[in-house]
């Protein structure tokens, strides 16, 4: 997605080799325009799917996925990062952050990812795979199907892409990055 890379390029921030910074535009200051085209696209990509809900981690991943939701004329769910007091007996995920290097339990209501639900999620960003598969140990927890996985930047330097795509997971990304080193920032072609 040009517009996309055009935005990395003009506005990400890499902090370290390891980590670029969006939060001008997709994860912290929102850029409406660019979340719809991210919706739009995503949507496009997996029209053929019949997903019948989107699935996310809260905080990142709700613009874009609300956006693709939008787009596709389905609900969105977003695991929590804390279990509220009125949510009983939900779904349980581990996850372990590396940007924030912590480990954290998620948790989804089983009123809203029901067995035969048709699931696709999407995410900020794909590092090393530990929310994807949170997620996805959700979707399996609830008897549902994973129909794919959608990253708005995808750091392919990392290793969860290669462990998706290694279980069969249909992962599309809109930016893939090969590399972030000497402070420049270097798209898969």
């Amino acid at each position: 997605m040009e517009s996309l890379k055009q935005r990395i390029l003009q506005e990400g921030k890499i902090i370290s080799p390891e980590v670029l910074k969006v939060d001008g535009f997709i994860n912290h200051q929102l850029d409406p325009q660019l979340l719809m085209a991210i919706g739009v696209e995503f949507a496009r990509r997996f029209a053929y799917s019949h997903v019948n809900k989107i699935l996310t981690i809260e905080a990142s991943g709700i613009a874009p996925a609300v956006m693709t939701g939008y787009c596709m004329g389905i609900p969105v769910i977003f695991a929590k990062k804390e279990k509220p007091s009125t949510m009983d007996n939900p779904y349980v995920a581990e996850v372990h952050s590396f940007t924030k290097e912590k480990d954290y339990t998620i948790v989804t209501g089983r009123e809203y990812l029901k067995p035969g639900d048709k699931v696709l999620c999407i995410d900020d960003f794909l590092a090393y795979g530990s929310a994807a598969m949170a997620l996805s140990s959700l979707i399996e927890q609830a008897g549902a199907h994973l129909a794919g996985m959608g990253f708005v930047i995808e750091k392919a330097f990392q290793q969860g892409g290669e462990l998706l795509r290694a279980k069969g997971i249909h992962v599309e990304s809109l930016a893939r990055i090969e590399s972030l080193e000497g402070g420049v920032v270097t798209f898969c072609e």
